[in-house]
């Protein structure tokens, strides 16, 4: 019975041994003595071991700061053909409202020329006529010499001294209408009679100044008709309008009646605006034909009145 109990006592005690192992807490294994301790801190850098020395940093410290100006030199060149591509995207925009203004300006005047009808084509030849006229009589004027006197002057003077080879010599050869005039008043007065010289120098003053207003004429012309002729073509659209009203009736539409005249109106607008410059050009041409006519004048007349009469001039001899 004894022996029975202690039996069974030895199977109840292996379960439980079995399960206070399985529930004790686990035992951490011991670090060996070399990594127990922690490392002691070099003071000087020297002294660190070359196994435990930190890694060394990725680059020079140097070098990247050498390498900072270059950066910034790639970052100034970016910013800068940044701005170019900047400006040339904004000058693009520019011609192209440029071409636009322009295109719409042409298609505007060939409205105009449209709207217009045979009047304004006219009033348009006539514009062309009287700017190839203006620049025309500037350069002839120009080439005249209408606007120096000098040398004319300077001949006269030399003519009144009594150095007659140096008043011609200092007119001879020249294009100016006065130092012809001139020249010629001084060899007539040496190869003619006081009176015969008189007329004759008053023929070449003639023949040169009318030569001068050669296309004054034409400005005149111009300046007279171009109003009559937009005069002319506002009639006639006036009287389309009023036609076109009439045929409409009693659906008539005030818009189509004020379209009518403000087209009409159009050719009046443009033959004043061709006839206000040609007219300002020829008064402008006028006056300096009429000093010239004055100065011709003033240097004949100096010239005979300094030539002595034969009799006195022998009687001084």
């Amino acid at each position: 019975m004894k022996t029975n109990s202690i039996i069974l006592a030895a199977f109840l005690a292996i379960p439980v041994a079995g399960f206070a192992q399985s529930t004790a807490a686990p035992t951490t294994p011991e670090l060996p003595s070399s990594l127990q301790a922690p490392l002691p801190v070099a003071a000087n850098p020297q002294d660190t071991p070359e196994g435990d020395a930190p890694a060394p940093l990725a680059g020079n410290p140097a070098s990247a700061l050498e390498e900072q100006p270059a950066d910034t030199a790639l970052e100034t060149d970016i910013l800068e053909a940044d701005s170019g591509i900047q400006s040339a995207q904004a000058q693009i925009p520019q011609e192209a409202d440029i071409w636009l203004t322009a295109q719409n300006a042409s298609g505007k005047a060939a409205e105009f020329l449209k709207n217009g009808g045979l009047s304004i084509w006219a009033i348009a030849a006539l514009s062309v006529v009287t700017l190839a006229l203006i620049l025309w009589k500037i350069w002839r004027l120009a080439l005249i010499g209408a606007w120096s006197r000098g040398k004319a002057g300077q001949a006269v003077a030399k003519f009144e001294v009594g150095d007659t080879e140096g008043a011609l010599s200092t007119v001879s050869g020249r294009r100016g209408i006065r130092s012809k005039v001139v020249a010629h008043a001084i060899r007539s007065i040496h190869k003619l009679s006081e009176d015969r010289a008189r007329e004759e120098t008053a023929r070449v003053a003639k023949r040169e100044i009318a030569q001068a207003g050669t296309g004054l004429r034409a400005l005149e012309l111009i300046a007279t008709i171009a109003p009559l002729l937009g005069l002319l073509g506002t009639v006639l659209g006036m009287i389309a309008a009023f036609q076109a009203l009439q045929q409409a009736g009693n659906r008539a539409d005030p818009a189509l009646l004020a379209g009518g005249i403000w087209e009409a109106l159009l050719t009046t607008a443009a033959g004043m605006a061709v006839a206000i410059p040609a007219s300002a050009a020829l008064t402008w041409f006028e006056a300096v034909i009429d000093r010239i006519r004055r100065d011709v004048e003033d240097g004949a007349t100096r010239l005979f009145v300094s030539q002595q009469p034969e009799e006195i001039r022998l009687a001084a001899e």
